[in-house]
Parts: structure tokens; C-alpha cells; sequence
């Protein structure tokens, strides 16, 4: 194996690079500003950059987002009135009953006046018939009926009966 001094290796990679190292490092810098400036050129032409991208996809979420929870809001939003509407026509229900008992009372009420008066006008129709009958009957002393006489109370020993003797089968 042939050693190469360090200087030898050198001498070879220049040779090969070129003469003009700096004219070559010229050309790689020109191409690669060139290369930056044409995708500059096509993002701005197109509009399309990557981070405006994400944000309109992040938009679009964002978006996608809202409008299901719009909706899903939208649904409770119907549920409650349509509850609200029941509880109105039911509450609208018990009031008619409400109004309804109230006026049964009412005229069970009137109808219990009516009877206290009557029961009123034939306590006093009676009250009149007692007097007019009481006036209308002063019982004389020859119109008097004769009054009976109570039987004479017995003795005792006459109210008093025999004990009664348990009849048994004689034994023969």
C-alpha cells in the first residue's frame, strides 16, 4: 500500500473541483437562490402557501365545528318550546277545570242558599201552624177525654216466676 502525504491530497481535490473554486461556489448559490425564488413565484401565483393552507383547514374545522353545535343547539332549542307549549296547554287545561269547579261551587253555593231559605220559610210556616193549632185547641174541662187508669201494679211474687227444672232421662 503507497501512503499519500496530506499535501498530495490536496493538490488532487483542488485539481478536480476546478481551477476557480469561487466561481463554482458562485453557480451553486445562484441556483439556489433561483430555485427559492421559483417556488416564491409559485406560491405567490397559485396563493397557496403551506401556512395559509393549515389555516383554512383549521378554518374548516373550526367551521364544520360550529355548525354541528349550531345544530345540535338549534334541536334543543325546539325540544324546550315544544315542552314549554305542553306545559302551557296543560297549565291551560287545569285552569278550564279550575274555572269550571269554581263555577260548580258557585252555584251549589246559590243552590245551598235557596235551600236555607226554604228550610227557613218552613221552620217558620211551622212555628205559625204550632201557634195557630196551640190557639185553636184550649182544651176544656167537659171536652176533656176521660183519662185511663194505669192497671194495678202486681205484687212482686206475681212478677216472680217458677224456675224452669232441666228435664234428664231417668235411669232404669
Amino acid at each position: 500500500m503507497t501512503v499519500i502525504p496530506p499535501s498530495d491530497f490536496r493538490s488532487r481535490a483542488m485539481a478536480t473541483i476546478g481551477a476557480q473554486p469561487i466561481a463554482f461556489a458562485a453557480a451553486a448559490l445562484v441556483l439556489i437562490v433561483s430555485g427559492i425564488g421559483a417556488i416564491f413565484l409559485w406560491r405567490v401565483a397559485t396563493g397557496m402557501t403551506p401556512e395559509t393552507e393549515r389555516a383554512a383547514v383549521v378554518g374548516r374545522q373550526v367551521q364544520a365545528r360550529v355548525v354541528q353545535t349550531s345544530e345540535q343547539i338549534m334541536e334543543k332549542t325546539k325540544g324546550l318550546a315544544m315542552s314549554q307549549q305542553e306545559s302551557i296547554d296543560q297549565l291551560q287545561a287545569v285552569q278550564d277545570q279550575l274555572h269550571a269547579l269554581q263555577q260548580m261551587v258557585a252555584a251549589q253555593r246559590t243552590e245551598t242558599r235557596k235551600l236555607s231559605e226554604q228550610v227557613g220559610e218552613i221552620g217558620s210556616n211551622l212555628d205559625g201552624l204550632r201557634q195557630s193549632f196551640a190557639s185553636a185547641r184550649t182544651p176544656d174541662a167537659s171536652e176533656r177525654p176521660a183519662v185511663r187508669q194505669k192497671p194495678a201494679v202486681r205484687s212482686p211474687r206475681a212478677k216472680a216466676k217458677k224456675p224452669l227444672r232441666k228435664r234428664t232421662k231417668s235411669r232404669r
